[in-house]
């Protein structure tokens, strides 16, 4: 098996070094290995397997004999830098939303849509935190009996927005509970003992772009008809980390809890926690620090025929972003695609 030289791009961000993380935790073959940032976070250091590395600034050149990029340093910088990726022959394996729907670019969970990776053309695309997680669990559950409709609620972590929302929800929580004025930055509400539902910007049809992004994505990595029903409605919570979602499934054909238990004990990445009798079902706690796509509140849906309802979270930093890029590298070069 060839050893690629890899680059991280983004690498002082969330996700940059949670990608750095996995990246040695999984083991990932390489010759060599780059981080890259921006101006302002270049010099920094950082260490990796024993050895210390200055985070680089990324130019064009910085991409020179480099095969595979992990990048998650937003859509702007990918953009920007993705044709010189391509034209030195390497591959941008892209946590950002820039290419996600351009119809010659994969959008790939590993292990649910391995072989659409055989048509990329330098470009790979991470789909969101909220399909990501969600895409595991609905693969071997359409393959049994069909997505005829689809329903989400998703319950998301600050993570998800970054650093600063981070902050602003410790900031936030502690200032409310001193009875203190904060002015909140990264949310158009307060954040702390709250619920916003509205995570990205209204489209026209007065679904949010995150919203917009469960259904569009949904259909491009399961191949569904352009016309499956799918509606999602998404929520920023005050929880640090962990997105949770509550889905609701109509299939084609007959298929039942039980069923649906048995086939997600025995799908990769997936972990049933199911005992409501004994208050056993997952939480974002459980999820956290953690890969497996966690899932409970297994039932008989009651508003459509042969429909099902589950609860599912996991670590949005990690299946949702980093762990699924990192996953993703580990199949271009076990499949030799670059």
């Amino acid at each position: 098996m060839r050893k690629p030289n890899i680059a991280i791009l983004g690498a002082t961000g969330v996700v940059g070094r949670e990608i750095t993380k996995i990246v040695d935790e999984m083991k990932i073959p390489y010759n060599e290995i780059k981080f890259l940032s921006s101006a302002k976070s270049a010099g920094t250091e950082i260490e990796f397997q024993g050895k210390k590395y200055i985070v680089e600034e990324a130019k064009p050149e910085s991409f020179d004999g480099v095969n595979i990029v992990l990048a998650s340093a937003g859509g702007s910088t990918s953009q920007k830098f993705a044709p010189e990726i391509v034209k030195r022959g390497g591959v941008l394996i892209d946590n950002s939303s820039a290419f996600r729907m351009e119809k010659d670019v994969p959008l790939v969970i590993a292990h649910v849509n391995d072989e659409d990776l055989r048509n990329h053309k330098g470009i790979i695309s991470n789909p969101n935190c909220s399909t990501s997680q969600l895409m595991l669990v609905l693969k071997p559950l359409n393959e049994k009996a069909k997505i005829k409709r689809l329903l989400v609620s998703t319950y998301q972590a600050v993570s998800g927005a970054g650093l600063a929302a981070i902050k602003e929800l410790r900031a936030d929580t502690e200032a409310n509970l001193k009875g203190e004025k904060f002015e909140n930055v990264c949310f158009k509400k307060p954040i702390s003992f709250n619920v916003i539902p509205q995570i990205d910007v209204f489209c026209d049809n007065a679904y949010t772009k995150e919203e917009m992004k469960v259904v569009n994505e949904t259909k491009k990595i399961l191949h569904l008809d352009a016309d499956t029903p799918i509606s999602c409605t998404a929520a920023r919570v005050p929880v640090f980390n962990g997105h949770s979602e509550a889905v609701d499934i109509e299939f084609e054909n007959e298929i039942s809890p039980d069923e649906v238990r048995e086939i997600l004990k025995n799908t990769f990445g997936v972990e049933v926690i199911d005992d409501p009798s004994n208050f056993a079902y997952p939480t974002t706690r459980d999820a956290s620090g953690v890969d497996p796509v966690f899932v409970g509140r297994i039932r008989k849906n009651l508003a459509f025929k042969n429909g099902i309802s589950l609860w599912c979270v996991a670590d949005n930093l990690r299946i949702g972003a980093a762990l699924n890029t990192v996953r993703i590298c580990q199949k271009v070069i076990e499949m030799d695609l670059f």
